[in-house]
């Protein structure tokens, strides 16, 4: 993967360097293009063959070009007072040249010969330069024949793949004995392999191309330094933190402690093997485990499992094992995907076991075709097209909106406001992602979608809770409590304008020790108040949409029987074309989108549209609310896994790249990167229902002690990394 470098990361990088080129015209171009990424103002002038200097005196970088076309007595010389008396070293040289050579000499043999001459004199010093120097040899790039002047027409592909040969056969050579090594730098020539087609002369690289070879160049040198998370070549595998080697040591003592008691329970089932009973003539069954013993079974087995995923996370995203590739967005990439999905989608067609609105089935259905779109629109790199992100954007407050739905309908239906249902709904939202953190060695924030689910239960959970206790049962017996709920909501919206407004006060709230640490990213929490902000109105919208569905489910104003229309065929009609045509209205308004930052703005406001819209097309005819896709349902009920499996073990660097296991076969790649993305995705889901019955116990003595327990490993958590920051600065 290829980082961009902006001007401001390159200068950071190459602050009080000295970097010289040093040969022919291709090194000029070169050059040029490497001065444009430190200031792109820069404009290509001066005297073609002669030396040309560039500094930039606010970061006091100097780049220099000299002009040595041959590699000759000349070139040598500038190279040896490098290595000699008191001249400052450069801090990177990037020489090569071979062209002039073929030219001025008609491409004879004896030119050939000279050139191996003068490079193995060269090479030495090459070296001595690399023990404190970068130092790149330029191989020669393919010209495009055709396309030569008469004057050039020497310079063939046969002569250049000779010349190229002899340097790397004898800079290779004279590596072996040095500790310090002259680095090939021989992309530029599988590049114009591509690209010198569309050469201007036949000899010349077009600018994106060698645009393209210096910002490899800068990545070469400068990744190691600046440690961008997009550019995976050429900087060292990050070292083990200190909370990573506890969590390597706590799942291998797992592993070990699953696979004794399991060898333990083996040897005893042996032992008490039903055997018949000499009078009765009866089997006699083997005594049946001691539950503690089957919950610390259960308990090693999930952290067997679960260890071993990490394992492949971390192998995947951190170590460097696999290869990672950067994104390229084409429509087809992202809309071919999309049709065969919604082909799938339509296949695995099942009725419903109820036909409310949002029942079970068609929210998990809901939750699995947005889910599979978000992914697709990751992995194909379509956030760069404006029209594709504003829809995604869409996607996302549906979720924020079924959370809204979601969690107000349970409170407002069942009353039940106890430490285990919340206990539970936070332990399945972030376990994976707690374990993610400690792992992967990333901040809470990275994962920015659990925190913000996480905090809008709670601002739903104190929103309801708070005295007095409003639900359904207790608004039956007074309408008056109707209105008392409205005022709480409005209370809330009023809480959500003002934050909303009000970026200090939001960030003072969470900037506090130790919210700071669940919710800085990068040192501060802009990022939260960004992601917070962009979808502010949904979860109120979906909470205020439950309130009037359910009121009007109680007064039965709405049908929801099987294939019956929600409300009679007119005021049915009316409401299907409203419906339509503001969800083509939005489509055709987030289409137009010319500015993203001006979209963002008026998209907490006007989400909702479409996604009311998709409600009621969705729900209002009978035959359509009485199916659902038991495709979408599956993914639906894995969707959280899904999001945030993806960051590491389909998608790579973060979420920048993409995760390669089998080079070569992009197809073939995605396929198996996808099933087994798939297949954890769905265990983790197993695991974390597993372990949320052992660590939220119904009994609340057996809870409170869990409680403690958790606040007890957080507290470690964030003492060890307080460790770590200190230890880092």
């Amino acid at each position: 993967m290829m980082h961009k470098y902006k001007n401001s990361e390159a200068k950071n990088c190459l602050i009080d360097k000295h970097i010289v080129f040093i040969g022919d015209s291709r090194i000029r171009q070169l050059f040029y293009s490497f001065i444009k990424l430190i200031n792109p103002q820069v404009k290509e002038e001066g005297n073609k063959h002669g030396n040309i200097l560039f500094e930039d005196k606010s970061a006091s970088i100097k780049v220099d070009f000299l002009w040595y076309p041959e590699v000759n007595g000349s070139m040598r010389q500038r190279i040896k007072s490098w290595t000699e008396g008191s001249m400052a070293k450069p801090h990177i040289i990037v020489a090569g040249a071979a062209t002039w050579s073929i030219k001025i000499h008609n491409g004879s043999n004896e030119a050939l010969t000279q050139y191996k001459i003068n490079i193995t004199s060269i090479a030495p010093l090459l070296e001595k330069l690399a023990k404190s120097s970068d130092v790149y040899w330029v191989l020669q790039d393919p010209v495009y024949e055709d396309m030569l002047s008469e004057s050039r027409k020497m310079i063939t592909n046969e002569k250049i793949d000779a010349y190229n040969e002899a340097a790397v056969r004898i800079l290779n050579s004279s590596s072996r004995n040095s500790k310090a090594k002259v680095k090939v730098f021989s992309v530029s020539k599988l590049i114009a392999q591509e690209t010198i087609m569309k050469s201007a002369d036949g000899l010349h690289l077009p600018e994106s191309s060698r645009d393209t070879n210096a910002m490899i160049l800068m990545n070469v040198y400068c990744n190691k330094i600046m440690k961008p998370i997009d550019g995976s070549c050429c900087q060292p595998q990050p070292p083990l933190t200190l909370i990573q080697k506890l969590a390597f040591c706590f799942f291998t003592l797992s592993i070990i402690g699953y696979l004794i008691i399991n060898l333990i329970n083996r040897n005893n089932y042996r032992k008490n093997k039903s055997c018949t009973d000499l009078e009765s003539g009866e089997e006699k069954k083997p005594a049946i485990s001691t539950p503690n013993v089957s919950t610390l079974e259960m308990l090693l087995h999930s952290f067997c499992k679960l260890g071993l995923i990490m394992t492949y996370f971390y192998l995947c995203d951190r170590a460097n094992l696999f290869m990672k590739e950067n994104k390229f967005y084409t429509h087809s990439s992202f809309f071919i995907p999309i049709v065969y999905i919604l082909v799938l989608g339509v296949f695995y067609t099942e009725n419903t076991k109820e036909t409310k609105v949002l029942n079970r089935e068609q929210t998990d259905e809901w939750k699995g075709w947005m889910q599979l779109v978000i992914l697709i629109y990751h992995i194909s790199g379509a956030s760069t097209f404006l029209p594709v992100y504003m829809h995604i954007r869409v996607l996302v407050a549906a979720y924020l909106f079924q959370t809204g739905y979601g969690h107000f309908s349970y409170f407002w239906l069942k009353g039940d406001f106890g430490v285990y249902r919340v206990c539970q709904v936070l332990f399945r939202l972030n376990f994976l992602v707690v374990v993610l953190c400690v792992v992967m060695d990333r901040p809470y924030q990275f994962y920015y979608f659990v925190p913000l689910v996480t905090v809008w239960f709670m601002i739903i959970y104190a929103t309801l809770a708070v005295w007095p206790q409003i639900v359904q049962k207790k608004a039956n017996g007074n309408c008056l409590w109707h209105f008392g709920l409205l005022l709480k909501l409005i209370c809330l919206l009023t809480f959500i304008y003002f934050l909303s407004y009000s970026q200090g006060a939001f960030e003072k709230i969470f900037s506090f020790w130790p919210l700071s640490k669940c919710f800085e990213l990068n040192g501060n929490v802009y990022e939260w108040w960004f992601r917070w902000k962009l979808d502010r109105y949904v979860v109120f919208h979906g909470m205020l949409f439950a309130f009037i569905y359910l009121a009007l489910q109680k007064r039965q104003i709405i049908s929801e029987g099987k294939g019956d229309p929600l409300f009679s065929s007119r005021v049915s009609n009316v409401l299907l074309f409203i419906s339509i045509t503001s969800f083509l209205t939005y489509s055709i308004w987030a289409s137009s989108c010319k500015n993203k930052t001006e979209c963002n703005e008026l998209h907490p406001s006007v989400s909702v549209v479409q996604i009311l819209a998709f409600i009621l097309i969705r729900n209002i005819p009978g035959y359509v609310r009485s199916v659902y896709s038991s495709f979408f349902a599956w993914f639906g009920k894995i969707s959280l896994e899904l999001f945030i499996c993806q960051y590491h073990i389909w998608l790579a660097a973060d979420t920048k790249g993409i995760l390669v296991l089998i080079p070569g076969y992009p197809m073939f790649n995605v396929l198996v990167s996808t099933f087994i993305f798939v297949c954890v995705a769905h265990e983790i889901s197993q695991i974390t229902n597993d372990l949320a019955q052992i660590v939220v116990p119904k009994d609340n003595s057996a809870l409170l002690k869990r409680l403690l327990c958790i606040a007890g490993f957080f507290s470690g958590l964030l003492l060890f990394s307080a460790m770590q920051d200190q230890s880092r600065h």
